[in-house]
């Protein structure tokens, strides 16, 4: 068998539901093994989603950094989320400098860059760039082609069925 080799990337993407679930599962088991995790969430606000109340026994090893504003729809000035989305990219930059981490979570990156908040290029070079050691998972729908093409591991969520389509809420603990 083939050793993985170091720093893996690795996309969760796919209309189904489970991407960030997918990507906090990967933080909890590695946190496990005594990794660190750093997650910024692009598109969640502050507050709004169970993740960011993780029980004080992760905390040491994995953090979650939200930066959104909710969502974004088409027509939205979208300078506001431009901005917020430049600002976390630094933060991450800044909190990737410290050497802590072993895992990077980019969550709904995916969508930031599909809506055009923030250019692919930066992420491509991010991680042809990134540190060796560094496994870096991307999540979000419709995943740019450049970001599948560079990945180890691409994993596409399928809806097959979800009762938003019969006008359903969102479910605290499974949908936030």
């Amino acid at each position: 068998m083939k050793k993985a080799k170091k720093g893996l990337i690795v996309v969760f993407t796919g209309d189904g539901k489970g991407k960030t679930t997918a990507a906090l599962g990967v933080a909890l088991r590695a946190s496990g093994h005594s990794m660190n995790t750093l997650m910024i969430e692009f598109m969640k606000e502050e507050g709004k989603s169970g993740e960011q109340k993780v029980c004080p026994a992760m905390l040491g090893k994995i953090d979650i950094y939200p930066f959104g504003m909710g969502f974004v729809f088409r027509g939205d000035d979208p300078r506001p989320h431009m901005e917020i989305v430049e600002n976390a990219w630094l933060f991450m930059e800044e909190m990737l400098s410290k050497k802590k981490y072993e895992i990077l979570i980019l969550d709904e990156i995916s969508v930031v860059l599909n809506l055009g908040l923030f250019p692919v290029d930066r992420v491509i070079n991010f991680l042809i760039l990134k540190d060796d050691a560094l496994h870096v998972i991307i999540t979000g729908r419709d995943a740019p082609p450049e970001l599948i093409k560079m990945a180890d591991i691409v994993t596409e969520m399928k809806e097959v069925k979800h009762i938003f389509k019969e006008g359903a809420s969102a479910t605290i603990g499974l949908d936030y």
